[in-house]
C-alpha cells in the first residue's frame, strides 16, 4: 500500500534542490499529499527513463517518454493522466517550459462506471472489520460520503451534534462543505471517542503498540484503513473492485435510489460540477422508473 504521508524516494536523475524545488511548489499550489506523492513519482520517473535530470530533458524525449506509456507500457487512462499532470505542472511551475507537447496533448478519457455494493453489502464489509475502529471508520465514510481522508482527517471541532451536521473543512479542491450526520453513527462516535479522547482526532493513529491513541500527533494512517479494505475485499470476495472509495460510490447511489436529488447529493459529495454526480444515474434504474411513472401520469388520458 503507497503511505501518502511519505514523500515518494528520489532517484539519482531527480533529488536534491529541484526535488525540493517542485514539492514546495506543490504545497504552495494547495496539492493534497496524494497528489503531491503522485506528481513528483511522476517526473522521478520520467527523469528515470531518460536518464537525466529533468530539467535537461528536451522536447523530443518528453514526446517519447508518453508514446512509451501509451504503446508500450500501454497504461490505462488513469495512470497517464497522473503522468502527464504532474510532468505538466512541472514544466510550467518548477522548471518552466513553453513546449507545445504539454499545450496541445489530449488524453481520452475512458467512461467506465466505479463499482457500488448493495446495502447489504456494505454491512458485511464493516461486519467483517476485527477492529472496532476500523468498522467505525467504514461506517463514517459511508454514512457520510467521505473520502478517505475527510474521514481520516475528522476533528472533534467539525461535529456540530446539535444540528446533526458535519463541517468538512479539508475536502478535495480546498473546499468546504457540511454534510448531515446520522444520529446512529453520531452514537457510535461518541463511544468510540470515550475509549481514547483524544483532544483532536476521532481517528488518532494509534501507534505501534496501539496504546498511545490519546496523545498520537497525526490521525490514523492511510496505510493502516486500505490495508484492512484490502484484506475484507479479498475474503468476502463480491467479484467487483472494493475499496474505501467504493464505499463514497454506494453512498451516493443510496441516496439516488432513496429519491434524494442530484443538486443535493453533488452538495453532500462536494463535487464541483454537476455532471460528475450524474455518473451515478447510470448506476440504478430508480431514476428511470421514477420517469417512466410521471410520463405514465401526464400522458393518461381521464
Amino acid at each position: 500500500m503507497v503511505n501518502y504521508d511519505r514523500l515518494p524516494a528520489a532517484s539519482r536523475f531527480f533529488d536534491g534542490n529541484l526535488y525540493q524545488k517542485m514539492n514546495e511548489d506543490l504545497q504552495l499550489a494547495g496539492m493534497s499529499k496524494r497528489t503531491v506523492h503522485g506528481y513528483l513519482r511522476a517526473v522521478r520517473q520520467l527523469a528515470d527513463y531518460c536518464e537525466r535530470r529533468p530539467d535537461k530533458i528536451t522536447q523530443q524525449q518528453l514526446r517519447q517518454y508518453f508514446l512509451y506509456l501509451k504503446n508500450e507500457k500501454q497504461f490505462a487512462y488513469g495512470s497517464i493522466r497522473v503522468a502527464f499532470s504532474g510532468i505538466k505542472f512541472f514544466y510550467t511551475r518548477t522548471c518552466k517550459r513553453s513546449w507545445e507537447t504539454l499545450a496541445t496533448m489530449k488524453l481520452q478519457q475512458a467512461k467506465t462506471l466505479p463499482e457500488v455494493l448493495t446495502l447489504e453489502q456494505v454491512h458485511r464489509v464493516i461486519d467483517a472489520c476485527r477492529v472496532e475502529r476500523i468498522a467505525l471508520y467504514f461506517r463514517t465514510v459511508y454514512s457520510m460520503g467521505l473520502r478517505l481522508d475527510e474521514a481520516r482527517n475528522l476533528q472533534v471541532g467539525d461535529i456540530d451534534a446539535e444540528r446533526g451536521w458535519v463541517h468538512i473543512h479539508r475536502g478535495k479542491g480546498a473546499r468546504d462543505r457540511y454534510v448531515p450526520l446520522p444520529t446512529s453513527t453520531l452514537d457510535w462516535l461518541r463511544k468510540h471517542w470515550l475509549t481514547h479522547r483524544h483532544p483532536r482526532w476521532l481517528f488518532p493513529a494509534g501507534g505501534r503498540d496501539h496504546q498511545q491513541s490519546s496523545v498520537s500527533k497525526t490521525p490514523i494512517q492511510t496505510s493502516t484503513v486500505q490495508k484492512a479494505m484490502s484484506r475484507i475485499a479479498v475474503e468476502l470476495n463480491f467479484a467487483k473492485r472494493v475499496s474505501i472509495h467504493t464505499l463514497r460510490h454506494s453512498y451516493a447511489t443510496h441516496l439516488l435510489e432513496a429519491g434524494v436529488s442530484l443538486r443535493i447529493i453533488q452538495q453532500y459529495l462536494g463535487h464541483s460540477s454537476l455532471q460528475t454526480t450524474m455518473v451515478y444515474l447510470h448506476l440504478t434504474d430508480s431514476a428511470e422508473v421514477n420517469a417512466r411513472e410521471k410520463i405514465e401520469q401526464i400522458f393518461r388520458r381521464k
